[in-house]
């Protein structure tokens, strides 16, 4: 096909009509390649190829709008526009409501009208194509958000003895993943908190996400023992995903306050890092299968002591850790995350912006975007607001 010519798909039985279809685009001077079929089944076949289709309402395997409805399904790109007899107009102006781009009186038409029609025919259909795309991202945007505000809440934290900093960023395909954070203050000095992360990208893994942290927080929230928890989720698990290859890894902790001990559980997730003045070491906890893969699998608990004041503990998804290094083209890994954070230390990086901080450095480090999902989730003791004593 010639650039810039219009492909027309004819469907009419009439051949002194068809005829006079090819003498109309002619006296217009309209370049176009048209294709003539005389029923519906064959039209059906052949307007994959077409710009514009040329409709008679009348065909000897469908007649009035019964052709229309059962062409609009395969049409996809293509507009149509329909051909009605005299007297007729009232089934044109039917026709375009049922979804043609617009109609045409047999016998009214001069090369001129037919030119105009055909090219504001396959102009309005690109104009509607464009708004239902347009719609649709809306749409996913929207649900996007919906699920993002489920995978990512607000901690359910009162005290004032610590600072929660949390940190998203979707991977560069753009598409929303599975990583999901939750932190809960069940007592005054005891919080629980995670993050978790579903296998693939997608609605499905967002949503399956989502079910996995409203698990969490609900389990926590009814006091469920902490060694319970996890093959409670795993349970969930298994019971929501939509294929058996499906899996999530995780990492738990409870912390106490009062005793400045914190509690780790690992279901086949990185180890949270203890950040300390001048130090920074990966939190050395018993690492337990991902759920969803093992039956009966044990994930014993690991204590780390807490300093008494100026510590942090960080947890993460492997987004951060599973971009290259740009050394010998390897993985940054939890090594590699311990020395951003030790470099981020020495240039001072404030805890808050910490976060955002990693990502750029690992970002930079991976020649480009990083590939997957990245969540984090930071907790830190807040110095005691000191009181002010009236001296009148």
């Amino acid at each position: 096909m010639s650039p810039g010519r219009l492909r027309i798909l004819l469907v009419e039985d009439d051949e002194a009509d068809a005829y006079l279809v090819r003498e109309l685009f002619a006296e217009a001077d309209l370049r176009v390649e048209m294709t003539v079929v005389s029923t519906l089944a064959e039209a059906v076949e052949r307007i994959a190829a077409a710009d514009c289709v040329l409709l008679d309402l009348g065909l000897p395997d469908a007649a009035g709008l019964d052709g229309l409805r059962r062409l609009l399904p395969a049409a996809q790109g293509a507009a149509i526009c329909v051909l009605t007899g005299h007297g007729d107009g009232d089934l044109g102006a039917e026709a375009v409501a049922e979804g043609a781009q617009d109609y045409l009186i047999k016998g009214q038409v001069d090369g001129v009208l037919l030119a105009r029609a055909v090219r504001y025919a396959v102009e309005r259909k690109k104009a509607d194509e464009n708004a239902r795309r347009l719609h649709e991202i809306e749409l996913k945007q929207q649900e996007s958000a919906r699920l993002e505000h489920g995978l990512l809440p607000r901690p359910l934290v009162t005290t004032a003895a610590v600072r929660v900093d949390t940190f998203y960023q979707p991977g560069r395909r753009a598409e929303l993943g599975g990583d999901f954070y939750d932190v809960v203050q069940t007592t005054p000095t005891r919080l629980a908190l995670m993050v978790g992360d579903v296998c693939g990208h997608g609605v499905d893994e967002a949503a399956l996400g989502v079910e996995l942290r409203v698990a969490w927080r609900a389990l926590v929230l009814a006091g469920v023992a902490d060694d319970a928890i996890l093959p409670a989720i795993e349970q969930v698990l298994i019971s929501e995903r939509n294929a058996s290859e499906v899996f999530a890894t995780l990492a738990m902790v409870t912390l106490d306050l009062t005793n400045g001990v914190g509690t780790v559980r690992l279901a086949g997730h990185p180890p949270p890092l203890l950040l300390t003045a001048g130090s920074v070491a990966a939190v050395p906890a018993h690492y337990g299968p991902v759920l969803g893969v093992f039956d009966h699998s044990e994930r014993p608990p690991s204590d780390v002591r807490l300093p008494d004041e100026d510590w942090s503990l960080l947890l993460y998804t492997d987004g951060l850790i599973e971009g290259r290094s740009g050394e010998c083209d390897r993985r940054l890994e939890v090594t590699g995350l311990q020395q951003l954070i030790s470099t981020a230390q020495e240039e001072g990086v404030h805890r808050g912006e910490l976060a955002k901080w990693l990502v750029a450095r690992a970002a930079a480090a991976n020649d480009g975007p990083l590939a997957d999902d990245v969540a984090m989730l930071m907790v830190s003791p807040e110095p005691p607001v000191p009181v002010q004593v009236d001296q009148k």
